[in-house]
């Protein structure tokens, strides 16, 4: 079921937000807001679920292939966060009738795509993609909902603000990097490579309109924030963004 068209004739061309140099900030009068691009709660929420089980899924794959038992305990903490906001998250799909496993399988097909895109070929970089793709991924979701109604908002931002235990993961990378200095430079590359990604995934959820050169434009400064925070998440492992 994992299908990704891309066609190099004449299709509107995708454009991914560039990573901003430190200090750098992105400006333009006519900036769009996260608001106005929010889908329809529904579609939120069935692809937020999705994409917070594909989270699950990488976690309980670096659990299955972690070095020893402790360190397998550790990562299924997080694996069990993440668990729990996704069943969070289908709750608040089924609350409004909807059937949540029918909902998800309209985005499985991309969501299903990028994940195998973003597999880490080993143990560390699978860790690193469950760090930096799940809080971005957030990140983004916790400004998407904005919105949405306010009653809805306010109860999708409580999924997103209990604890995650990424700190967990920033430990075990960082004790793998100081005790092996030589992998900092591969895990930089594949963090560089994620964000990219991860933004196209992300770009599937906003409601666009009918694009043009100059909305492509507008929407840069949109993902600005997010991008800081991913930045913020690579200098926490000692990488440069």
């Amino acid at each position: 079921m994992r299908v990704v068209n891309w066609f190099r004739r004449r299709k509107k061309r995708i454009v991914v937000p560039r990573l901003h140099s430190r200090g750098e900030v992105a400006t333009g009068t006519n900036r769009i807001d996260f608001a106005e691009l929010t889908p329809g709660l529904p579609q939120f929420l069935a692809q937020a679920a999705y994409l917070q089980l594909t989270v699950f899924e990488a976690l309980s794959e670096a659990v299955a292939n972690a070095p020893t038992t402790e360190v397998k305990e550790v990562v299924s903490e997080v694996a069990g966060h993440s668990l729990d906001k996704h069943h969070d998250l289908v709750e608040e799909l089924e609350r409004r009738g909807a059937d949540a496993g029918d909902a998800m399988k309209h985005y499985a097909p991309s969501i299903d795509a990028y994940r195998a895109r973003t597999h880490g070929a080993t143990w560390l970089e699978t860790v690193t993609t469950c760090y930096l793709t799940a809080g971005l991924l957030d990140d983004f979701s916790r400004r998407l909902a904005t919105g949405l109604a306010a009653d809805a908002a306010a109860r999708i931002q409580q999924i997103y603000a209990k604890p995650d235990g990424h700190e967990l993961l920033v430990d075990q990378l960082r004790e793998a990097i100081d005790a092996d200095p030589r992998i900092a430079s591969k895990l930089a590359m594949w963090g560089r490579r994620l964000v990219g990604d991860t933004l196209l995934i992300a770009r599937t959820a906003l409601a666009l309109p009918p694009s043009s050169p100059s909305d492509e434009a507008r929407l840069e400064p949109v993902f600005t924030e997010i991008i800081a925070a991913h930045t913020r998440r690579m200098d926490a492992l000692g990488l440069t963004a």
